[in-house]
């Protein structure tokens, strides 16, 4: 209310742009806010409860880890999808959605210029395209090979068993505190790059309990004005082997879906099951789980190399439709890593697509941790071939970081665009719309895939930006001389720049 009152005592009579005197006007002021509250509260407004609710939320909203600011307009920015060459203006709506797209006017930069009750942003010509989303990542075990904690855990074989091994270690001793640190610094860092939006996966198993859902919960809490974080209860040990026949972890599981944890999505990883026949019933009471709890589901799937390993994909798939996920749950399906599809011939791809049919399914590739940890005796190394799924197969896929710092993925940056990048090499993808594909994986494909962007193929690859959108979205930053400054979407995916030099706009508000 501060910003507002400081209009409201000015003492000038409107009707004729006279001063007033003060105690006129003082006393004038009173006898209409008294009039006007008397007339409010008489069609049933509390005007002092509706005061206290406004005080309250921006008494939330700077409490929230980093300063905000309302932005208006942007101004004098290249769009995605347009002319190449072309400036545009852009007035956002108070609820941060696109109200109007305008070719640039740059008389409106001196109209504007100084005036702080329309904050906006020069762009100055640079990029400004839907921001990024991460989705696919561990908050719980990021930074383990870094963090003081666990220092002494470090790599000597570079192998998924020792991965395994050395990552149960590490759980043994989580702490509240030390997993908060771990998952603010990926948030930090992914905020600061462009993540506006992420499904971030905590464990549940009966070394670390319910401690990381615990600290996940809290880490969605306080990034909830920067970035939008789905939480996605996740077995990423066996639900149907050991000794108890996974019954401990799957009660654990079903304990960490209460509604006070706030999540979003359930996961597991079927392939660490003793056997096929587990491994279906890990598959099966994961998606009756789902569904009863109206959650999205996520799998770490078929994650080997090799053709003599029937892929259980299509148990997935079966499961899938007689269980009538479409008829009874608008949520989406994520199937990650997958590497054993990349052996996949044309007629099977085209199998799987005809197969999927209208199951709101995406596929997610993790270039980083599977070239690193996925490998045959013979040398060779797989991962899901994401742009050719797109191109050949018209399904949706996208790609995302997977682990930070630890033993499955050592290599890598938070930042979403560095795997945009690199899939130019990974994938042979050096084309404008191969770009404009390896954008999309980290930005609007990826938001489909976790069901933050709806579930048609057209909203799969929107990058333009249109009148009544709500986008969060991404400022690349300009540059001197003025031809370094990226300008379009090949340009930002093969130049990868680092994280530094990008404004982030969360729902009209920018984040500092």
């Amino acid at each position: 209310m501060g910003k507002v009152l400081p209009v409201l005592l000015s003492p000038v009579n409107p009707l004729t742009s006279m001063i007033v005197p003060s105690s006129t006007f003082l006393r004038n002021f009173h006898q209409i806010t008294t009039m006007a509250t008397q007339s409010l509260a008489s069609s049933g407004i509390d005007v002092d409860s509706e005061l206290k609710m406004v005080d309250d939320t921006e008494t939330s909203a700077s409490a929230s880890l980093q300063p905000f600011g309302r932005i208006h307009d942007i101004l004098n920015v290249s769009l995605p999808c347009t002319e190449h060459g072309s400036r545009w203006d852009l007035n956002l709506s108070f609820s941060g959605a696109v109200d109007k797209v305008n070719p640039h006017d740059p008389a409106l930069l001196d109209v504007l210029k100084g005036d702080t009750s329309s904050p906006h942003i020069d762009g100055s010509g640079a990029l400004l395209v839907p921001a990024l989303c991460h989705p696919h990542i561990h908050l719980d075990k990021a930074y383990l090979l870094s963090h003081p904690k666990y220092a002494h855990l470090q790599i000597e074989e570079g192998s998924f068993k020792e991965a395994m091994e050395l990552t149960s270690k590490a759980k043994s001793n989580f702490e509240h505190e030390d997993l908060l640190e771990r998952g603010l610094r990926v948030i930090d860092e992914s905020v600061q790059a462009g993540v506006t939006s992420m499904r971030a996966f905590v464990e549940v198993d009966q070394i670390v309990g319910l401690k990381c859902i615990e600290a996940g919960k809290a880490l969605k809490h306080k990034a909830q004005n920067r970035c939008h974080v789905q939480l996605c209860v996740f077995a990423q040990l066996p639900l149907f082997s050991g000794d108890d026949d996974g019954e401990g972890i799957r009660s654990l599981v079903s304990g960490a879906l209460d509604p006070s944890y706030s999540v979003d999505v359930l996961g597991s990883t079927p392939y660490v099951e003793d056997d096929r026949e587990k491994m279906k019933q890990n598959v099966e009471w994961t998606i009756d789980l789902a569904l009863e709890k109206n959650l999205h589901l996520d799998f770490h799937l078929d994650y080997n190399l090799d053709t003599e390993i029937e892929p259980l994909v299509w148990h997935v798939i079966d499961t899938l439709k007689a269980k009538n996920w479409t008829k009874r749950t608008d949520k989406t399906i994520v199937l990650g890593h997958c590497t054993r599809l990349s052996l996949f011939k044309d007629d099977e791809w085209k199998r799987l697509k005809s197969k999927i049919g209208e199951l709101p399914i995406s596929f997610v590739g993790l270039p980083t941790s599977d070239l690193f940890m996925m490998r045959t005796e013979s040398g060779a190394r797989g991962t899901l071939p994401v742009p050719r799924l797109i191109k050949d197969y018209g399904l949706n896929a996208a790609i995302s970081i997977n682990n930070i710092g630890n033993a499955f993925t050592p290599q890598g940056s938070c930042d979403p665009l560095y795997i945009a990048s690199l899939g130019v090499g990974v994938y042979q993808a050096g084309t404008k719309r191969d770009a404009e594909i390896l954008y999309e994986c980290v930005s609007t494909r990826a938001r489909a895939a976790i069901g933050l962007a709806g579930n048609t193929k057209e909203e799969f690859s929107k990058l333009s930006i249109n009148t009544g959108q709500p986008l969060d979205m991404l400022l690349f930053n300009k540059d001197e001389p003025e031809w370094r400054t990226r300008r379009t979407v090949p340009e930002a995916v093969y130049l990868y720049d680092g994280a530094g030099r990008r404004t982030v706009i969360k729902d009209g508000l920018l984040v500092e």
